[in-house]
């Protein structure tokens, strides 16, 4: 709760401000506990399917990297043909727009 202050007022004392300055702090903390409340229990089934699948997928990423160590040539081909692949479909757009 501010006060209103008009032109004929006189300035608020340097107690009252910081008191001001204070109710206002401790309502902002208030609000972001409100919000963050409000987030965990928008984003709970989310973190739980998360759980969920975290385990599978650092063993898949394990496999991977273990893969990519014991034979980065395969890699570094597949790397080539995507790079290769994503530079011949932007000139297809290009072309595109340029016919269009």
């Amino acid at each position: 709760m501010t006060k209103q202050i008009d032109k004929s007022a006189e300035p608020l004392s340097r107690a009252e401000r910081k008191a001001e300055l204070l109710a206002q702090m401790e309502q902002q903390r208030i609000d972001i506990l409100v919000c963050s409340e409000y987030l965990q229990r928008s984003t709970s089934p989310l973190d739980h399917s998360w759980r969920s699948i975290k385990l599978p997928l650092y063993a898949a990423g394990g496999v991977l990297a273990y893969r990519l160590v014991r034979h980065p040539s395969g890699v570094v081909r597949a790397a080539r043909k995507g790079l290769a692949g994503y530079m011949l479909f932007r000139k297809f757009k290009l072309l595109a727009k340029i016919a269009t």
